[in-house]
């Protein structure tokens, strides 16, 4: 039995290479396609999640598959069926180059492709070393842990945006620009959403950098600090608490193997149910109006939710602009002192 299909001596990741590319070759799993994920790869062969992520590279470096943010690992567009036999073996001295090559700024990149793709909980420093070909332990002398790994990731993926350097004027149109780079940036990095909360905030620099473009366009209009942190914390959450939904959606696809539209056709008799129980009449009402239902689409939902929340700061922010008052709408400052401390960038 030749490499293409695998032999018992062969090390774990080239079995599971070769397995995959018979099922490529075979038909089994065409152009687009998804291929098993790090996990599932894991699950079926009973392997190590950074042995997955190896088969998977090995794969990709021979151009049978790519990776997609928010799909996954998928079957290249050609495909090119590539037996292992015919592959020249890297030179012994290949994977010391690659630890030559290796920086920081490789290896946080690498783990951001890996999340983009798979998830956050598909990431592992053993996984990270996998993919950029070099030693398990290399990564450990650039990062001391995971935990640290993900810091930068996050400090690095908030930084791909900026402000220019003349700002609006106007504090509504900057507080605009600014969640609606926030929410591009969790657009394309969905797992960002995932790290932190409110009340433990995530002190990374590029990050503080979007909450400064906020606080600096509520700056000057009469907003006592209490009030200020409370306006920009409730902005900040609209834009991090509907960006949640998009990774937990791609877990839920991922595990279910069912689209939005798929799971909710699957959950037609339980929603009928509902409607027909006669306990929720305003509800049955809402559903009835909608010849096709409801569509959910975050996107719009987050330009109204954005909209309406400005909406009603309006009267707050050029209230006190004006010493009109308003700070009682939102707080006031009678809080107690143990809640008075910086919101950093929440």
């Amino acid at each position: 039995m030749t490499k293409a299909t695998g032999t018992a001596g062969d090390p774990p990741y080239l079995r599971i290479v070769a397995a995959i590319r018979r099922r490529i070759a075979d038909g089994e799993l065409a152009p687009g396609d998804r291929v098993p994920s790090t996990r599932q790869i894991a699950g079926e062969w009973g392997v190590a999640l950074a042995t997955a992520t190896k088969a998977l590279t090995t794969l990709r470096l021979e151009g049978l598959v790519e990776a997609r943010p928010r799909v996954g690992t998928v079957v290249a567009g050609t495909a090119p069926a590539v037996p292992a036999h015919r592959r020249p073996s890297p030179a012994p001295d290949s994977e010391q180059a690659q630890e030559q090559e290796l920086s920081l700024d490789r290896i946080v990149r690498t783990a951001i492709e890996i999340a983009d793709a798979e998830g956050l909980s598909a990431l592992s420093m053993r996984g990270v070393a996998a993919r950029l070909g070099v030693a398990a332990m290399s990564t450990y002398r650039y990062v001391p842990s995971k935990e640290d790994l993900v810091l930068r990731m996050a400090d690095a993926a908030f930084g791909e945006k900026s402000y220019p350097a003349e700002a609006p004027e106007d504090w509504r149109t900057r507080i605009e620009l600014g969640a609606r780079t926030l929410w591009s940036l969790y657009r394309q990095h969905p797992w960002l959403a995932q790290l932190g909360c409110l009340t433990r905030p995530l002190l990374v620099p590029n990050l503080m950098v979007h909450g400064e473009w906020v606080l600096g366009a509520l700056d000057g209009h009469g907003l006592d600090p209490t009030t200020l942190f409370d306006i920009h914390v409730l902005l900040y959450s609209h834009v991090q608490g509907l960006a949640v939904h998009l990774e937990m959606e791609a877990h839920a696809e991922a595990a279910t193997g069912q689209s939005e539209d798929q799971w909710m056709d699957s959950r037609a008799p339980a929603l009928q149910e509902l409607v027909e129980s006669g306990r929720f009449p305003a509800f049955t009402k809402a559903v009835g109006a909608f010849e096709d239902g409801y569509d959910l689409r975050l996107d719009a939902l987050f330009e109204f939710g954005l909209k309406t929340l400005l909406d009603g700061l309006t009267s707050i922010v050029e209230g006190q602009e004006a010493g009109t008052g308003g700070t009682a709408a939102i707080g006031g400052p009678h809080r107690p002192a143990a809640s008075r401390r910086p919101a950093a960038d929440r």
